[in-house]
């Protein structure tokens, strides 16, 4: 039995992923969704991963998932306590000891999101109007689907973007990093190329785009179990 942590991204929460754990939980594994600290500016990659590993405490033969913010995430947790796997999911790999905006600045083509349609609330932190979310995460998704997700969108803090980062150096976990090939937020060409240059880990293609939990969960909670297996890694 794999239990898998999984970490929402940015303007999400841990709601996101139940169709996903209903699956990996159908096949006899264990899923936990917290939702992360991201609306509040004081709250930093090392608090998302607190959060993560609190809310696996009791959880072994650990594989984290995070997707698109969540991933800056998923090292801090490998590096405060035992993980099998890291799987980023169209996912931010943050840089040790970088900011990581700083480090954006040198990929322009990382995030597809058109910054310019986003708006800042009164404490600073980003805001996905829903007719954005609609065409670069939920373009894939059942209209209902969308409707309810666009409904629970929240405001995301970007002290994880700002701040140097927690890590000191990277985890020895293994890596597996995972696109959607018509992902219009976080650009899949990018993300291979993170996997395969940075990571030095496999990658995997799924169709569709940036939200597969909610697109096809079936999808990809199979696609994270093999994965998890080391069946399905290019």
């Amino acid at each position: 039995m794999t239990s898998f942590l999984l970490l929402h991204g940015g303007a999400h929460d841990g709601w996101c992923w139940r169709h996903v754990m209903e699956v990996l939980e159908h096949s006899g594994h264990r899923a936990v969704a917290p939702d992360l600290p991201i609306e509040d500016p004081a709250c930093g990659a090392l608090d998302w991963g607190y959060s993560g590993v609190e809310a696996a405490s009791d959880l072994d033969d650990l594989v984290v998932v995070g997707h698109s913010m969540g991933g800056m995430a998923v090292p801090v947790v490998a590096a405060l306590r035992p993980v099998r796997l890291m799987i980023f999911l169209s996912a931010m790999v943050p840089m040790p000891g970088m900011i990581f905006n700083e480090y954006l600045a040198t990929q322009p083509s990382a995030i597809t999101t058109p910054q310019d349609r986003m708006r800042l609330d009164y404490l600073g932190r980003s805001v996905v109007p829903a007719d954005v979310a609609r065409e670069y995460f939920y373009e894939d998704c059942e209209p209902a689907m969308a409707d309810e997700a666009c409904s629970r969108l929240r405001p995301t803090a970007m002290t994880a973007f700002t701040e140097v980062s927690p890590l000191v150096e990277w985890p020895a976990t293994p890596s597996v990093y995972v696109i959607g090939i018509d992902d219009r937020a976080v650009s899949p060409a990018w993300g291979q190329q993170v996997a395969t240059q940075w990571l030095n880990a496999p990658f995997v293609a799924l169709p569709g785009g940036h939200s597969p939990f909610l697109a096809r969960p079936a999808l990809l909670a199979n696609a994270l179990l093999d994965v998890a297996d080391g069946r399905r890694r290019s």
